[in-house]
Order: C-alpha cells, then structure tokens, then sequence
C-alpha cells in the first residue's frame, strides 16, 4: 500500500512540474488582462464587420459617404459589383451577399412573385427617373412612324417605358395592367412605334441604330449621359406608394439586424442625400 501512496505522489508532481513548463518564462495559457484587440495595451484595433452590398454598374459613390459615417460602429460596406439586374436578388436570397441596393420596389416585388425570394426592403434609397435619349432627336414630337425604340426587357422597367410613352402622349395602354403594362396591353400606338427589347444595360449601346432608348439611372450615369440631354423623362415624386423608389433589400429573417439598421440609418442620413445630389445631379433623387 505504502509503496501505491509513494508511486501515485510521484506521478502527481511530475505533472506539475509538466504544466507549469507550459507556461514557461512565467506565462499563462489564458488570455492576459488589456491585451484584446482594441486595448489600451496597444494591441491591433477590431476587425470592422464587413457587409457585402450587391449593385448593378459601377457608380455608386454615395456609399463612400455611408462608410464614412459608419467608422464609428467599426462597420464597412463593400460593393459587390453585378452586370445584370436578375443575379443580385438571387446571391442576396442564397447568402452570398449580405444586402443590395440596385431596383426599385416594383421590381422587387415582381422578382418575390415570380422566384419566390424570401427578401424584404429594409428601406427607401433613390428615386432613378427613368428617360428617354436619343443621337437623332432631341423632342418626341420629333418621332416617325415606324421608329425603333429600345427598352429594358424586365418587366417592370418595359412596363414603366410604356408608361412613360403613354404620358407623352404616344401610346394608350389598358389602364387594367396597372404599372406594368405589357406588349399586349398597348391599346393604342398611331406611330406603330417598334420596342426593341433588350438587357437594361445594353439599351444604351444602341443610341446609334435606333431612334431613342431608355436607359435607366444607374446605366445612364455609366454610360456618360446627364439628365439635360434627355428627350423625355419620366416625371416621378418620392413618396411612400411609389412604386419606382429604389430600395435596399435583405433578407427578410434580418430585418431587425441592428448593424443592417445602422447601414441604413446612415444611408438615410442627410450627409448621404447630399452626396447624391453633388454626384448626380439629378439623375439619382433623394427618396428619404
């Protein structure tokens, strides 16, 4: 029995002397008071937490204005940049991107329906008018019969062109389609207008081979042309029951994130409405 005790005390203090060698040069195996990051002890700052933003084009400059008020919450929203209108809603729906910012409410609503996306808006950003330029007229009045005119083919947005139209007085479509009227709504076109339907973003490509085209904000601004030059454009007010303000979108599940809340309370800021006036002056409009 004696010689057990011995043995078992024996075993015991090797494996002291083994955990203290762990801590050698009187360290310790738990963290050290003052060293986490962001210390006074001088230790590296917190990572900021980085919310990727899917966009369609590549002005976005307002955001710089976000980022800089957000510095003080350690949040950075990074650009993730989309070619088409139809990818961002589907990375935002499977994960791969935190929010977006790029349509307008009817689009999205239309996307839901159709796709059955489990996204929500967060909240109001722009209103985008959309217009109507051309290289070889510079009123509508000035349109033939038979003229081409190019217009996104998304629904929404062909919709919305038709209805433009239909305010200058060019077309009549069925009052019953609401705001996206159809081809086949059109009831009544003297002109025999042709719409050379295409992705919004190659409307603007073909000024050259068509009378006019409708190129929506964010290609617009792309694409060098300034709301001045336009033939026509869309006569739009920001207000809640407008279907054509633009939106950040999240996933629905998030909607109460306290960091996607502060993301949107400092887009909604007055610092971000002015940097949208500064930069486009006119072809991105407040809607907050």
């Amino acid at each position: 029995m004696k010689k057990k005790n011995v043995l078992s005390l024996a075993l015991a203090a090797a494996l002291a002397l083994s955990l203290a060698a762990c801590g050698g040069n009187g360290g310790s195996s738990s963290p050290v008071s003052g060293s986490n990051p962001g210390s006074a002890s001088g230790s590296t700052a917190a990572e900021p937490t980085v919310i990727k933003v899917g966009v369609v084009g590549a002005n976005n400059g307002q955001w710089d204005t976000v980022n800089k008020l957000l510095e003080a919450d350690n949040i950075r929203c990074e650009m993730v940049e989309f070619a088409e209108y139809k990818l961002p809603n589907n990375a935002l729906d499977a994960g791969e991107i935190d929010l977006n910012a790029f349509q307008h409410k009817a689009y999205l609503q239309k996307e839901i329906d159709d796709l059955g996306y489990d996204i929500a808006v967060l909240g109001d950003t722009i209103v985008a008018p959309l217009s109507l330029y051309s290289d070889k007229i510079t009123d509508v009045s000035e349109l033939k019969e038979g003229d081409k005119i190019a217009v996104p083919s998304d629904p929404t947005n062909e919709g919305r062109c038709f209805k433009i139209l239909e305010s200058a007085g060019l077309l009549e479509v069925d009052p019953a389609a609401g705001y996206m009227p159809e081809l086949k709504d059109i009831t009544a076109n003297p002109l025999k207008l042709e719409f050379v339907e295409v992705e919004a973003a190659n409307t603007a490509s073909l000024l050259p081979d068509v009378a006019a085209a409708f190129v929506n904000g964010a290609h617009a601004v792309d694409n060098g042309l300034k709301l001045e030059d336009a033939v026509y454009t869309e006569q739009v007010k920001p207000g809640s029951d407008n279907p054509y303000i633009n939106i950040i979108a999240c996933r629905t599940a998030d909607l109460d994130s306290p960091v996607y809340q502060k993301v949107l309370a400092a887009y909604q800021s007055q610092e971000t409405a002015q940097a949208i006036r500064d930069i486009y002056q006119g072809t991105y409009i407040p809607a907050f």
